[in-house]
């Protein structure tokens, strides 16, 4: 059976992205491997062992283009509202809170808010099958 470990994404100033999750989410470095022309930097929080890899390759100097096959990652949060107003209090580009539902019925509340690199994080509510 396979684990999933970790997502990886390409940041263009490595500071201001771990500054970015540590602030958003309390994730924080658990490794970094520099190497000649770039570098590997791993962060998680004490919640799990799943992983973002920001991967910064030092001769980079204009914004990523995300394409359109780039979806999201997920986190989830004990109180939704709350998260939400501190991200809007922190200046970072934030979403809408919205009740998605299937059939009708509530299947989930989220917002998504935009990382220094222009990656969408979707911030979901815990409950229900988002624990």
């Amino acid at each position: 059976m396979a684990k999933t470990i970790h997502t990886m994404i390409r940041v263009l100033d490595p500071e201001r992205s771990m500054a970015f999750y540590r602030d958003a989410f309390g994730l924080e470095q658990s490794q970094r491997f520099d190497f000649d022309d770039f570098s590997l930097i791993y962060l998680r929080n004490a919640e799990n062992d799943f992983e973002i890899e920001l991967t910064w390759n030092h001769d980079q100097t204009e914004a990523y283009s995300h394409g359109s096959g780039y979806g999201h990652v997920a986190v989830v949060v004990d109180n939704l509202e709350a998260e939400h107003d501190r991200f809007v209090q922190q200046g970072w580009e934030t979403g809408n809170l919205i009740t998605m539902r299937h059939d009708g019925d509530p299947l989930a509340r989220i917002f998504f808010v935009t990382d220094p690199d222009g990656y969408k994080i979707e911030v979901i509510e815990r409950g229900g099958r988002y624990v």
